[in-house]
């Protein structure tokens, strides 16, 4: 039979009945546990840099990421990319990791749902971009990325009870297919490696829209900090990145300096503090807030495509961009029109 018990939790007495005596200790140690990772994730967000300005600073990370991906395929193979990007990116994450003297998660199970997160947003989408922009350009590989919530919308449905499929919903998928065939401009017909290139970066941002579900499903209620989980993650895509990649590639005769530049900007800033400017994003303005970046990347990386890699625009691509966008947006219930005119229906 349990007693009564007191535990201490940020500061306050808790006390605790119907529990063992045994289980005092370990239930301790939890509280303590969460506490400090809790402090320890707070500190994430101690920018001297207003949200609006970080917001705008990862977008233009992550949007130049894609250029940089361009580069690197110039004298690496794909996966080879991948695998710089990731090794640079785990490397930032656990110096800063040592720095706030924090671990890594640990138990078996946090680090099976990791592995399969670690494939799901590293190892397999970061190939696919990589490999798809070896056919189509760095601006269109930017504009599939801005599909990511259109593939995590229907996904949560089927993973997450709590999801449901709105009206508003329904035509934020419609509109966002529609842009999609806008970009792919199927009137002048389909086929070659342009698009085979497309189809592979939209794969990428399919696996990240399924990536979204499966983090909030099995790793977002953890007691590990966010930092602590991105660090395992990120360990995880390296690790099994280097698994394969060595049987897959040939070492480069050559490498450039401007290759080797541009992985170390696409491992450090864009793998590395790139999610680290997103969890404090998170922190401090929510996630709603946060995941408007995925609008503001296709400007980036067009604006980088186009201006320093010379690389060509038709005038579909943007219009097509657009009108995804406006899916995404209308998906989301973020306009209020479309909003209010979906729960009126759903309510009669």
């Amino acid at each position: 039979m349990g007693h009564v018990h007191t535990c201490r939790a940020a500061g306050r007495e808790i006390t605790v009945t119907a529990i063992k005596e045994d289980a005092i200790p370990q239930l301790q140690r939890r509280l303590d546990d969460a506490e400090k990772n809790s402090r320890r994730g707070a500190g994430i967000s101690r920018f001297a840099i207003p949200w609006q300005a970080r917001l705008i600073l990862l977008a233009a990370i992550w949007g130049m990421s894609f250029l940089f991906i361009k580069v690197g395929d110039g004298a690496l193979a794909p996966l080879q990319v991948a695998l710089g990007r990731t090794i640079l990116g785990t490397a930032t994450l656990l110096l800063i990791l040592a720095i706030r003297r924090e671990g890594l998660p640990r138990g078996r199970q946090v680090w099976l749902h990791l592995a399969v997160a670690a494939v799901l947003f590293n190892a397999l989408p970061y190939s696919l971009f990589a490999y798809g922009e070896l056919h189509t350009t760095s601006v269109l590989a930017g504009i599939w990325n801005a599909t990511t919530p259109l593939f995590a919308a229907p996904l949560a449905i089927l993973m997450l009870p709590r999801e449901r499929l709105s009206r508003e919903r329904l035509v934020g998928l419609a509109l966002g297919f529609i842009g999609v065939l806008i970009v792919l401009g199927v009137w002048q017909g389909l086929g070659g490696s342009a698009l085979l290139g497309n189809l592979l970066c939209l794969g990428a941002a399919a696996s990240y829209g399924l990536g979204f579900p499966y983090t909030r499903k099995y790793l977002a209620d953890r007691g590990e900090s966010t930092l602590a989980l991105a660090t395992g993650q990120l360990l995880c895509g390296t690790i099994e990145l280097a698994i394969i990649t060595p049987f897959l590639t040939h070492a480069p005769p050559v490498l450039p300096l401007k290759v080797i530049a541009s992985i170390l900007v696409l491992g450090i800033l864009g793998t590395g503090i790139g999610y680290l400017l997103n969890y404090s994003l998170i922190r401090d303005a929510g996630p709603t807030v946060a995941s408007t970046v995925t609008y503001l990347i296709p400007l980036f990386s067009t604006a980088a495509g186009v201006l320093v890699l010379g690389e060509p625009l038709t005038w579909y691509e943007p219009v097509g961009a657009l009108v995804v966008i406006l899916g995404v947006v209308v998906s989301q219930g973020r306009l209020p029109t479309v909003s209010r005119t979906a729960t009126r229906a759903e309510s009669t």
